[in-house]
């Protein structure tokens, strides 16, 4: 897997002050991506044990409210295969840290185990340590910069326990409307 960059104090994607993982390689081409680079595959640098080593570090303060993961996509099978690994790796090193990742595809089609373009073998373990998903494909037609956390309103932000938990799309607090930016 390679990874496009990584932003160490980002504000912009999820709850507090994170560590964001910007993978490569993504298949939805959405119109209007913001990060239409980290479409192909190969893009960036190659992700290793020692950038992997970086990113736990970043984490282990305690104003770091976790990491994101978004790209590209990282629920493309093949970056799936790094993103477990990874994922189990704060589950262990840095427990209190949340887990966030930005996926074109929607929670319907990643628990779908007969949808074999984003469902494989690490799947169910990666959407079982993580606790926010947004979900959904980037809409231009619908992108609508009242939204937190997303930047189309087709776009979900999910509670991924809590729908794993009641076995339906439980959706966050986060999916509500970014009120602060109204004068």
């Amino acid at each position: 897997m390679n990874y496009g960059q990584i932003y160490y104090n980002d504000v912009a994607n999820g709850v507090g002050c994170r560590t964001a993982l910007f993978v490569s390689g993504c298949t939805h081409h959405c119109k209007g991506c913001f990060n239409e680079m980290t479409w192909d595959f190969n893009y960036g640098v190659p992700y290793t044990k020692e950038v992997e080593d970086e990113i736990i570090e970043s984490l282990k303060p305690e104003y770091i409210a976790g990491l994101t993961i978004l790209g590209g996509e990282p629920m493309e099978i093949v970056n799936q295969k790094e993103i477990r690994p990874l994922i189990e790796r704060i589950k262990k090193d840095v427990p209190r840290a949340t887990i966030w990742i930005y996926s074109g595809y929607l929670w319907e089609e990643l628990t779908d185990p007969a949808n074999t373009r984003c469902h494989g073998e690490d799947t169910d373990a990666i959407l079982g340590m993580i606790d926010v998903l947004v979900d959904g494909e980037f809409v231009l037609d619908k992108k609508n910069l009242m939204l937190r956390f997303r930047g189309s309103e087709n776009q979900r932000v999910i509670d991924v326990k809590e729908s794993l938990a009641k076995g339906t799309v439980v959706l966050s607090k986060y999916n509500d409307k970014d009120t602060s930016r109204l004068v």
